[in-house]
């Protein structure tokens, strides 16, 4: 059996279980796009001018919404108008790691009420199951997904080992609601680790700190290319965030579209190249 990510993601989208993955792998066959824009600036303004710039080219946007200084519930409203005009999904990357009942809460309740508007969020593997029983209780009903932290980008990141292999194991245990990880490449753990069901199995690989232009930065983050990240290592979804956009403050709506094209191609040819497409 052709292992799914040699399938194309149309092919994938057909077997899967999940309501969010299937739409997400849809969207990119759709749209001719694996690209996911990460929009970390703080003011809402900005916000909202960056996702209507790459919205087009995008599968995937990715933000951080604790970090609008200015917010209010306009701006949710907003986001998912232009989620419905560019035709894309919300992934709140909001790295949840906490007790089962206090996730449900955070995921719920409070100022964002998060699982009203993202189709996707994440979690750390660290608090175990109970994380993922309590964002469940939450997401299922909502139709949403979650995303595990297998592996991260920044230098000297503790998300290694055994780590990443119980990771897997609690995102098999839970397929109905967790729909893949955040990684570096498609972990070769996965393989390794005992299953008898390997047969549908088909978990979405999220890379983040993709770039074409730098190596790094300041903060620890490490770069890699598209094709690195898609033929190389077998992922599904680039995260592209400052590559895009540039500085906060600097925002040039042409500018960005000319970037978010350059990435959406290499993301693209990168995914033909891989399951030998023309």
């Amino acid at each position: 059996m052709t292992p799914p990510h040699l399938q194309t993601y149309a092919q994938r989208a057909q077997k899967h279980t999940n309501p969010a993955a299937k739409l997400l792998l849809e969207t990119m066959e759709r749209k001719q796009t694996n690209l996911s824009v990460s929009v970390d600036v703080t003011k809402a303004q900005e916000f909202l001018a960056i996702i209507d710039a790459v919205g087009p080219f995008v599968c995937l946007i990715k933000t951080h919404i604790d970090i609008i200084e200015d917010f209010d519930n306009s701006l949710i409203n907003r986001l998912q108008e232009l989620s419905t005009q560019h035709d894309f999904l919300i992934f709140e990357d909001r790295k949840f790691a906490d007790i089962g009942n206090t996730v449900a809460l955070q995921y719920s309740s409070g100022v964002y009420k998060i699982a009203s508007w993202a189709h996707i969020t994440n979690a750390h593997a660290v608090p175990g199951p109970s994380i993922v029983t309590g964002l469940a209780s939450i997401g299922v009903p909502l139709q949403r997904g979650l995303i595990l932290l297998a592996e991260m980008s920044s230098k000297g990141a503790l998300t290694t080992g055994s780590y990443v292999e119980d990771a897997v194991r609690m995102a098999r245990a839970r397929r109905d609601f967790v729909v893949g990880f955040i990684a570096q490449h498609r972990m070769e753990g996965i393989d390794a680790l005992e299953r008898t069901d390997v047969a549908d199995e088909d978990f979405l690989v999220l890379a983040p700190g993709v770039g074409l232009d730098s190596k790094g930065d300041a903060m620890g983050q490490q770069y890699r290319t598209p094709e690195e990240v898609v033929l190389n290592c077998g992922c599904d979804v680039i995260i592209v965030g400052r590559g895009i956009f540039g500085k906060s403050g600097e925002f040039n709506a042409e500018s960005v579209q000319v970037q978010a094209k350059r990435y959406q191609s290499a993301g693209w040819d990168a995914y033909k190249k891989r399951v030998s497409l023309p």
